[in-house]
């Protein structure tokens, strides 16, 4: 009988990724999917580490799933990801009825690890070496990343998709468990890529986005030549089924001149650059070790009005990082106002043990003034996101279709013409009513009304040429 699978995912469009190639693997291995923990023999969390909320939630899960591991002892519960090579033994002295614990550099092994633990070798540990614990040769082999498996049913649509084309972080900010937690920064070999990318377009995907922890620096060495990301991005860019090639997440030191005029002249590469700034002080970035200054981030942003005016960038921002002054945070929002970024995702900071700045600065920020300075920033965000989505009102844009809106699925609304929705080139949301048929097309949708986060439009006629419809990349 087909083992039953059930997988849930928490934190960031690599865990999105992992999840979708560990289903490919245990399916191979005899699995099926299903989505209720009551019908399945294997419930695994893919889980995130990199704030406090996050582990809290996968705690609170575990608590949740107690009772159903009582209940059925036989079951297996396993927890993956970012957590687990964190936590480790941890993770089993709060949860120990816990079957299995992989990192996300052993996620490879997950269908030999399942069947030792199906022998009654229970529990299973299965976590890259840290980053002190032998050669560098040996630390980057024990965070290898999978073999092209992958599973079109795990994608929120089928004409999308996540492709890696990096493992890992040295940059060492000091808030961030990621070079710990998915350990030295490798590119995968670009060949590999090509192939991967061939296999998803054969699948029905039109975008690829092309994931790193800092995806920019992106560099492969081999036989006397070496490719960077402008270099893979043009052979990724002859692939016929591909309409929209997309990259995160970027690093400002490296957004290269090469890079901008790179995604500039290539039709298919989508002029959305997410590029986190994280602190307007360069006494904030100096403690987080980020590694520029404000400064070399302003003139970053330059190049890219020089050479890409119609581009949308995105941040991110970290408030209340220790030793943020009123000065500091006032900073902050003066960057945002010059900047005027598309949107920005904005968190409270969350000590994070094993980070320098857990172990050298002190969380002396109280929680409310936290509370306070991510609500400002989310309000300023919010309304330059509203005036900037303004300029489209009376427009007409390209939107990649991706399927009904989350208004029409929460609805469960049915019928010949839903809500749907897409994305234009920049990566701004449209919704707008049309029948299902047309997820997966490239189609021009006239902007009606805005919101912050969202465009509303209205199909236009899908019979005019092309060139009769003037398209405005937002």
């Amino acid at each position: 009988m087909q083992k039953r699978l059930y997988i849930q995912t928490v934190g960031c469009q690599m865990n999105v990724l992992d999840s979708e190639m560990v289903v490919a693997a245990l399916r191979q291995a005899g699995y099926g999917l299903t989505h209720s923990v009551e019908a399945a023999d294997t419930v695994l969390l893919n889980t995130c580490s990199v704030r406090q909320h996050a582990e809290d939630k996968v705690y609170s899960l575990l608590g949740q799933l107690r009772t159903w591991k009582r209940a059925h002892p036989d079951r297996v519960l396993g927890v993956l990801g970012c957590m687990a090579q964190k936590e480790q033994e941890r993770l089993l002295d709060r949860a120990p009825f816990v079957d299995l614990i992989v990192g996300p550099g052993q996620l490879c092994r997950i269908a030999q690890l399942l069947a030792a633990v199906a022998a009654g070798e229970r529990p299973q540990l299965a976590v890259s070496l840290a980053r002190t614990a032998g050669p560098r040769a040996a630390i980057r082999r024990s965070h290898e990343t999978f073999d092209p498996l992958r599973d079109p049913t795990m994608r929120p649509t089928p004409f999308q998709a996540y492709l890696r084309i990096q493992i890992g972080c040295d940059k060492f900010c000091t808030y961030c468990v990621v070079p710990m937690t998915r350990g030295p920064e490798q590119g995968r070999p670009p060949d590999d890529i090509l192939r991967e990318a061939r296999v998803l377009a054969d699948q029905g995907c039109r975008e690829i986005t092309l994931l790193g922890q800092t995806v920019n620096s992106y560099r492969y060495d081999q036989d006397g030549r070496s490719t960077c990301l402008a270099d893979l991005l043009e052979r990724l860019h002859e692939i016929d089924a591909l309409a929209r090639l997309k990259f995160v997440t970027n690093y400002p030191r490296d957004m290269t001149p090469r890079l901008l005029e790179t995604v500039r002249d290539l039709p298919k590469c989508s002029p959305y650059l997410h590029v986190p700034l994280q602190s307007g002080s360069n006494a904030v970035l100096s403690r987080m070790k980020r590694g520029y200054t404000v400064e070399q981030y302003r003139e970053m942003m330059h190049r890219i009005w020089d050479l890409l005016p119609g581009a949308a960038v995105s941040s991110d921002f970290i408030v209340g990082f220790p030793g943020e002054t009123d000065e500091d945070f006032q900073q902050t929002v003066t960057a945002v106002r010059e900047f005027r970024f598309k949107n920005s995702f904005i968190f409270k900071y969350s000590e994070r043990a094993g980070t320098k700045a857990a172990e050298r600065l002190r969380d002396d920020v109280p929680d409310a003034v936290k509370q306070a300075r991510n609500r400002e920033l989310l309000v300023l965000q919010d309304a330059i996101s509203l005036e900037d989505n303004r300029r489209f009102l009376d427009t007409t844009v390209e939107v990649l279709v991706e399927g009904p809106s989350k208004e029409s699925r929460r609805r469960g609304a049915e019928g010949p013409i839903l809500q749907l929705t897409g994305r234009t080139p920049c990566d701004r949301i449209v919704v707008f009513d049309g029948p299902l048929r047309h997820a997966g097309a490239l189609l021009p949708v006239h902007i009606l009304d805005t919101t912050p986060h969202t465009l509303v439009g209205r199909l236009q006629p899908v019979s005019v040429p092309p060139d009769l419809v003037q398209l405005q990349h937002g």
